[in-house]
């Protein structure tokens, strides 16, 4: 499982722009591409449905949480020149390891299925800013 933030703006007709922020949830594959390709400030478009779920924290408080469960995730803007020089070194690194016997250090089986309601980790306050994706 992978979870990003994501930035819309919507432009209003006297000029005045509004962001708004969006949680994305995705599984399986679609997670382990998007953690390896989408970096802050990516255009990206994303189709999927909308999620809420809630849960209760220490003192008894109820939370609710919606977040896009994406289904697909299409880059926009591509990917960055440094991003790529960095996933060619990790692959070579890789390829190193792979011909000296020894496995990566990092390697993670993805999540394949969701968090149910109430079993959430992330009670704390997020800060969608350090990780968010800009959308189109």
């Amino acid at each position: 499982m992978t979870q990003f933030g994501i930035a819309t703006n919507a432009y209003r007709t006297n000029g005045q722009e509004k962001a708004e922020f969006h949680n994305v949830v995705t599984w399986d594959r679609l997670a382990e591409i998007c953690g390896q390709y989408l970096g802050k400030g990516q255009q990206v478009a994303i189709e999927g449905r909308l999620q809420t779920r809630s849960w209760d924290d220490d003192r008894g408080q109820r939370h609710w949480k919606t977040e896009v469960v994406a289904t697909n995730v299409e880059m926009l803007s591509g990917r960055r020149k440094k991003d790529y020089d960095a996933e060619t070194a990790a692959d070579a690194l890789v390829a190193q390891a792979a011909h000296l016997g020894e496995s990566p250090a990092g390697d993670s089986i993805p999540a394949s299925e969701p968090i149910a309601d109430g079993d959430s980790d992330d009670d704390a306050d997020e800060s969608q800013d350090d990780d968010a994706v800009s959308a189109a």
